[in-house]
Parts: C-alpha cells; structure tokens; sequence
C-alpha cells in the first residue's frame, strides 16, 4: 500500500476517534449541568410553594386581629 494513502488512513481515524471522545465527553457535560439546574429549579419551587403557604397564613392572622381589635 501507498506511503501515503496510509499516512491518510491513520489521519482519518485519529481524528474520527477524536471527535468522537469529545462528542461523547460534551454529551456528559450536559447531561450533568442540565441536573445541576434541575435541583436548583426544584430548590426554588420548594421556596416558592413554602412562600405561598406563608402568604395564606398571614392573611388568617391578619384577619384574626382585626376581628380581636374590632
């Protein structure tokens, strides 16, 4: 076989094994951020619900002094 052509050949696969090893790598990548965001959202929406419930609360007592002053 030609010098070159397996010079070419060698090329070839050196850089498909690349790309491939950085596509599967970038794959983790994300795969492991996007979990990262999920359990920031999910720590949010547990703040958000515990808030909500505040809210409620403080109208009943809200509501429950002015009843006592009146």
């Amino acid at each position: 076989m030609n010098e070159g052509i397996m010079i070419a050949l060698i090329g070839l696969g050196g850089s498909g094994l690349g790309s491939l090893i950085g596509v599967i790598l970038s794959s983790k990548l994300t795969t492991y951020r996007i979990g990262q965001l999920e359990k920031k959202v999910d720590k949010h929406n547990c703040v958000i619900e515990r808030t909500f419930i505040l809210e409620g609360d403080m109208k009943l007592v809200k509501q429950e002094i002015t009843d006592l002053k009146g």
